[in-house]
C-alpha cells in the first residue's frame, strides 16, 4: 500500500511539472503597416524581434503577427474571424484606425468596427489590448482630438487595457522615421519592440 501510494505521488509530481512547459500562451497582432513592417523586411519588424526574444526567454509565449499595410477597421473586421479560427488566440491586440483617421472616415462607423471586433473577441473568450492611436492634424483640431478620444472612450467601455501609442516616442527620432514621415525605419524596430514588449508580456503572463 505504501510503496503504491508513493508511486502516485511521484506520477503527480511528474504530470504538474509537465503542464507548466506544454502550456502557451498567444497573442495575435491586428495591425496595419506600423506593425507590418512596410518598407522593410517583415522579418525585421517589430513584431518579430518579440518574436524572436519570446522564443529564447519566455517559451511559453507565442505572438502573432497578422497585420497588412494599408488596413483598416472594416479590413480588420472583416478577416478576424478567419483569424480567430486559424489561430485560436488567447489575446488580440488591435493597432487599428490609423489609416482611417488619414483618409478622413467617419469616426461613428471606425469606432463601431472597433467595438465589434472587441465584442466578437469577448464572445469567443479572447481577451483584448487596444492600442491607443494618433495623426497628424491635417484634418483639422477637432477630428483629431476625437480620433485620439475615440481608443480611450472604447477602451474604458468595454473595460480592455489601451496600450499607449508607440509611435510617440518614435516619430520624434529622425532617424527611426522612413523617408514618408509615417512608417517606422529598420533602425526603429528594435526599440518599438523594447517599448512593447514588457507591455505585452505582462498581459499574456495574466493568462499563464
Amino acid at each position: 500500500m505504501k510503496k503504491s501510494f508513493i508511486v502516485f505521488l511521484v506520477f503527480c509530481a511528474l504530470l504538474f511539472s509537465i503542464r507548466p512547459a506544454a502550456a502557451k500562451v498567444s497573442l495575435l497582432v491586428l495591425g496595419d503597416s506600423l506593425s507590418a513592417g512596410y518598407g522593410i523586411a517583415e522579418a525585421d519588424s517589430w513584431v518579430r524581434e518579440i518574436y524572436r526574444y519570446w522564443q529564447q526567454n519566455y517559451p511559453e509565449l507565442e505572438i502573432i503577427n497578422a497585420s497588412i499595410s494599408g488596413e483598416t477597421t472594416q479590413g480588420g473586421l472583416n478577416r478576424l474571424p478567419r483569424l480567430i479560427e486559424r489561430h485560436q488566440p488567447d489575446w488580440v491586440f488591435i493597432e487599428l484606425g490609423g489609416n482611417d483617421g488619414l483618409r478622413g472616415f467617419n469616426l461613428n462607423s471606425m469606432a463601431s468596427n472597433i467595438r465589434e471586433m472587441v465584442d466578437m473577441l469577448q464572445q469567443q473568450g479572447v481577451r483584448v489590448a487596444l492600442s491607443e492611436i494618433e495623426i497628424t492634424p491635417n484634418l483639422g483640431r477637432r477630428y483629431t482630438d476625437m480620433f485620439r478620444q475615440t481608443f480611450h472612450d472604447i477602451a474604458k467601455e468595454k473595460e480592455i487595457p489601451l496600450i499607449p501609442f508607440f509611435m510617440r516616442e518614435i516619430a520624434v527620432v529622425p532617424e527611426y522615421m522612413q523617408n514618408d514621415g509615417i512608417h517606422p525605419s529598420l533602425a526603429a524596430q528594435p526599440r518599438i519592440a523594447e517599448i512593447m514588449e514588457p507591455q505585452l508580456r505582462k498581459l499574456l503572463e495574466t493568462s499563464l
